[in-house]
C-alpha cells in the first residue's frame, strides 16, 4: 500500500505576499500623485501661449436668447382638430372637449389621410408653448411644427390637432 507523501513546500509564499502588497501600494500612490497633477489648477498655462485660433474661440459671444413671450391663455389659442384615424365623429368629439379646457375651435373635419399611427399638435412659429401645454392636456406625446398644411387650410388657427389610432 503506498502512502501520500506530506507536501513540503520550499517556496516563501508569505514574502512573496508581501513584496507584490508593497508593489501594488507604489503603485497607488504614484497614480493618486499623477491625477492630483493633472488636475490641479495651474497658475500658468504649462503649454505655453494660447494660440490664436484658440483665442478666437475663447472670445466668441454667445447670442443672447430670443425673448420669450408669456404662455397665452386658452381662449386666445384657436385650435384646428383633423380626423386622421377613420373613427366617425372622432373631430368633433375632440373639438368639444377642447372647448370644454377653453379653447377657441377653428374647426373640426377629416384629414387628408386616415392612416395617421400616433395622435399629434402641431404649430405655427412662436406657438410652441401653447402646442404643448395642449398636447399635455390631450394626453398627446407628438409635438411638431406644421407640415404639409397650407395657411388657408388652417381657418386662422395656430395650433393644429391630428387624431391617429
Amino acid at each position: 500500500m503506498q502512502h501520500a507523501q506530506p507536501v513540503t513546500s520550499s517556496f516563501p509564499w508569505r514574502a512573496a505576499t508581501l513584496v507584490v502588497g508593497a508593489v501594488a501600494a507604489i503603485e497607488l500612490v504614484a497614480l493618486i500623485g499623477i491625477g492630483a497633477v493633472r488636475l490641479a489648477p495651474h497658475a500658468k498655462n504649462p503649454a505655453g501661449p494660447v494660440k490664436p485660433k484658440a483665442r478666437a474661440v475663447q472670445a466668441r459671444k454667445v447670442a443672447p436668447p430670443v425673448p420669450s413671450h408669456p404662455l397665452r391663455r386658452r381662449e386666445r389659442v384657436r385650435v384646428l382638430v383633423l380626423n386622421g384615424n377613420g373613427v366617425q365623429g372622432a373631430a368633433a368629439s375632440e373639438a368639444r372637449r377642447l372647448e370644454v379646457y377653453g379653447y377657441r375651435i377653428g374647426g373640426a373635419q377629416n384629414a387628408t389621410r386616415h392612416d395617421y399611427a400616433r395622435s399629434m399638435v402641431m404649430y405655427v412659429p412662436g406657438w410652441v408653448k401653447e402646442a404643448r401645454r395642449l398636447a399635455r392636456e390631450s394626453g398627446i406625446r407628438l409635438v411638431a411644427p406644421i407640415d404639409g398644411l397650407r395657411r388657408a387650410q388652417l381657418r386662422g388657427s395656430k395650433l393644429v390637432v391630428i387624431l391617429g389610432t
